[in-house]
């Protein structure tokens, strides 16, 4: 078969596997790419392309909201400080991990999160009494790994470089005894990916050198730590820490986005975060600093811990519209893994068969093995061309010539001295003698003594299409092969049996990932149940009974009230009671401080709306969009509830929003549980508590307290019942109690209203959100100033509820009803 009939699509389907991410694959390039109109981009492991929607969301977000600096508490500061939040999960979600077992340290790319590791490592000396520490890293390693030495070495530490062969031949056939008495702290590094080859080595060798079965950690006592050069894995390539975990990660998000650039992260292992000790420390750092006095006490989140001054916050929030567009766009990591595997393993067969008129081949690639498996190799491409007499062709030349077709491609050595005399066979003494001959690194000298200083590199990103690797195929054979372009048929066809072994014995499912990880919903409706056995307290004597007056749940976080008679209790307080919440397009969570407008959304319950409506319960076991957000610095993991909802939200409030559901089988605790609580309260999503009360007598009093409320006359200024309904909507209180003197309640610590229990878990305190009219979403400063007055400077107002359940009873097995008893408890002080 002549070489023009194996540059065809055709062809390429036979060998590549999965190709694209669906039927409007080619579409979204040339709207998403358009720049790159007449150019084949093959450096995708030096920087990969950005689509264009990301900037626009980027731009369209930051001209819309007020970002602060996240360290002040301002509202614009806090919206910044959420949002970052926002990003560490989802970084976390997309390396399948867990705010519990790893933590994101921005840092400005992946060299420095390495640079990081070198100047907090503990590293030992070696004295008479004690082993010394040994920093190890793999030979086939990037400049910035090689480059940790630097400051190990002026420390006394053992540097030993290990070649890939060293690392499994001289490995011993279990795992060492872990030695209790020898804790010396020893540091491995090795790359997932090799930036010179692509060649991939095995994630399992962590937990080798973590158990010391693999060598150099088998040869020395002590605590091994891992740190997993990930830079160039995660450009295409999905990564589990639950399946790999390292003690350090760096990364590089340009690598894998394209934007923002200038913003990488330390994903630490949290096991492993305390034995990092910093001796610089910068703002925000500091739990306490004296400038007087050599005192300092970090700060106990190891995020705030390592991140000194204020972090790059607007790249930070590009950074969520990168993870958006490239989820929306191919699915997740393991469609792009597919599709730019796909990609090179067909340059890589073409490319190592094209010979010359007379039989010669054409490249000299440098791999390990022969682009069996996505699992082994990368989408990177190394090789030298060479002429019809078998001399290598300088890299230079072939980069200047690359240019003219408009083809990107990366030549040198690419930061990887290691490799790149692994496979080219240059020695120690060369390199120093290259250097004498006036070669640097980066420059273009390519040949010295006839022989090559470097090589080419092509690499693939997952906008990348067959288109160039046709076009990088037609010009390597119009431009630098001996006519007539012939083929290495037997070799072709021994490529092809391998491809076709390999297809046969590691068959998988494309997975289609919406954001990072697929969830099935099924959520348990809690039944609800007759009134049950509660012995109740005698009633008070004093006067009129205290009686519950209203019940109120607000079904979506922040929005409006949906007034009920009766209504049952669930797990986590009034059923459906902040089921539900309204994010930003960047996750966070929105409320009435931030929006207003919310409170004009009037959520009902199972009342079918005109306008929009979501079920309930999730029973549909349909792959659902699982997000984390959080609430009153708590993390909590939801659903997405779809687009119609967010459409309908996003209209409405005039910017980017989605709907947002608590995750059935999350559990979020409640952090200031009463002392006297035997067991942990779970919660909604909900500020504080399960339940949050007032009196009316109190709310009376308050708004009477208003100078405005009376005329000269002593007659009220206004339809006093419509202003007092306004005043209780201000508070947003689940439950409402008359009978009571004002603000007895704070004085009170158990209650039962009706047949259910409850603790009193707290004051609530108030801010400028009882300000804003639950009728129009105006804002005014009156209620709050109102409450301060008549308090004397105090305002809490209310208390937040816990419900106590009777051995063997159940949350749902209550119901509350308008017009119940209550029977309260007072504090016994």
């Amino acid at each position: 078969m002549a070489f023009h009939q194996l540059c065809t699509f055709e062809t390429f389907q036979q060998v590549s596997g999965r190709y694209g991410y669906g039927e409007n694959f080619r579409d979204v390039i040339e709207q998403e790419f358009t720049r790159i109109k007449g150019i084949t981009y093959l450096d995708h492991a030096a920087a990969t392309l950005y689509p264009e929607s990301v900037l626009k969301d980027y731009c369209r977000d930051i001209t819309s909201n007020l970002y602060g600096n996240p360290h002040s508490h301002n509202p614009s500061s806090r919206l910044t400080h959420d949002t970052v939040d926002r990003v560490r999960y989802r970084v976390l979600q997309h390396f399948n991990t867990t705010p519990e077992e790893y933590s994101v340290i921005f840092t400005s790319g992946c060299t420095a999160a390495l640079k990081l590791v070198a100047e907090s490592f503990p590293w030992r000396s070696h004295t008479e009494s004690q082993a010394g520490s040994h920093f190890c890293y793999l030979t086939d390693s990037h400049t910035s790994v090689v480059g940790m030495r630097g400051l190990t070495s002026s420390r006394g530490v053992v540097t030993q470089p290990v070649s890939p062969q060293e690392l499994e031949n001289r490995a011993k056939d279990e795992a060492q005894v872990e030695d209790v008495i020898c804790q010396t702290p020893h540091l491995f590094c090795y790359p997932a990916q090799s930036n010179f080859s692509g060649r991939k080595y095995p994630l399992s060798h962590v937990k080798g050198i973590q158990a010391r079965r693999l060598y150099p950690a088998c040869a020395h006592q002590g605590r091994w730590f891992v740190l997993l050069d990930a830079a160039c894995y995660v450009s295409c390539s999905p990564l589990s820490l639950q399946d790999c975990p390292a003690d350090f990660i760096p990364i590089s998000f340009y690598k894998i986005f394209g934007f923002p650039t200038g913003l990488g992260a330390l994903l630490v292992r949290n096991d492993a975060a305390d034995i990092l000790k910093k001796t610089y420390f910068g703002g925000g750092t500091a739990a306490a600093y004296l400038s007087g006095e050599d005192y300092y006490v970090q700060a106990a989140n190891i995020s705030d811990r390592f991140e000194d001054g204020t972090v790059s916050f607007l790249d930070i929030i590009g950074l969520n519209h990168a993870f958006e567009a490239l989820y929306r766009i191919t699915g997740g990591m393991h469609n792009i893994q597919q599709h730019t595997f796909g990609l090179a393993r067909y340059t890589y067969m073409l490319l190592s068969s094209l010979c010359h008129g007379n039989g010669r081949p054409v490249a000299h690639i440098y791999t390990e093995g022969q682009f069996d498996s996505p699992i082994t190799q990368g989408a990177v491409l190394n090789f030298n061309l060479m002429d019809s007499n078998g001399q290598i062709i300088g890299y230079s030349q072939v980069d200047r010539m690359a240019n003219l077709y408009n083809i990107h491609v990366r030549t040198g050595c690419f930061c990887n001295t290691g490799a790149c005399q692994s496979f080219l066979g240059i020695t120690n003494q060369r390199v120093k003698r290259n250097l004498q001959a006036g070669h640097v690194c980066g420059d273009n000298i390519d040949i010295v003594d006839g022989q090559p200083t470097g090589s080419i590199r092509v690499s693939f990103g997952y906008m990348s299409t067959f288109e160039d690797c046709q076009k990088f195929l037609n010009f390597v054979a119009e431009c630098f092969v001996e006519k007539p372009v012939t083929v290495d048929q037997e070799r072709l066809q021994e490529l092809k049996r391998a491809v076709a072994a390999s297809e046969d014995s590691n068959k998988s499912p494309s997975i289609k990932i919406t954001n990072g990880e697929v969830y099935k919903g099924d959520e348990k409706k809690p039944t609800e149940a007759s009134l049950k056995g509660f012995q109740l307290r005698d009633s008070n004597s004093h006067g009129e009974a205290y009686t519950l007056t209203n019940i109120y749940i607000y079904p979506i976080k922040s929005c409006g009230a949906y007034e009920v008679h009766d209504w049952p209790v669930g797990p986590l307080g009034l059923l459906y009671d902040r089921g539900w919440m309204v994010v930003n397009g960047n996750g966070v969570c929105l409320s009435q401080k931030r929006e207003p407008r919310l409170c004009l959304i009037r959520p009902q319950v199972h009342i079918r709306m005109d306008t929009i409506s979501v079920p309930l319960e999730n029973n549909n076991h349909s792959h659902t969009r699982v997000c984390h957000s959080k609430v009153c610095g708590d993390r909590v993991e939801t659903v997405d509830c779809g687009d119609e909802a967010a459409s309908w939200l996003s209209d409405f409030l005039g910017q980017p929003c989605r709907l947002i559901k608590q995750r059935p089988d999350f559990t979020r605790e409640m952090k200031k549980r009463p002392s006297e609580a035997a067991t942990s309260t779970s919660l909604s999503l909900v500020n504080e508590a399960q339940y949050l009360m007032i009196n009316r007598d109190a709310s009376m009093s308050v708004h009477l307290h208003h100078s405005g409320s009376f005329t000269q006359q002593g007659k009220l200024t206004c339809n006093f019942h419509i202003c007092f309904l306004s005043v209780i909507s201000r508070f947003r209180a689940n439950l409402v109690i008359a009978g009571v003197e004002p603000f007895e309640e704070d004085n009170w610590s158990h209650l039962i209203i009706g047949s259910t229990q409850f603790m009193v878990a707290g004051h609530c305190g108030r801010c400028h959100m009882v300000g804003i009219d639950q009728d129009t979403g105006s804002k005014t400063k009156e209620p709050l100033m109102s409450l301060s007055a008549y308090r004397s400077g105090k305002v809490t107002f209310g208390v937040y509820l816990t419900h106590q359940l009777t051995e063997g009873s159940t949350a749902a097995a209550n119901v509350l009803s308008v017009g119940s008893l209550i029977q309260p408890k007072p504090n016994s002080s």
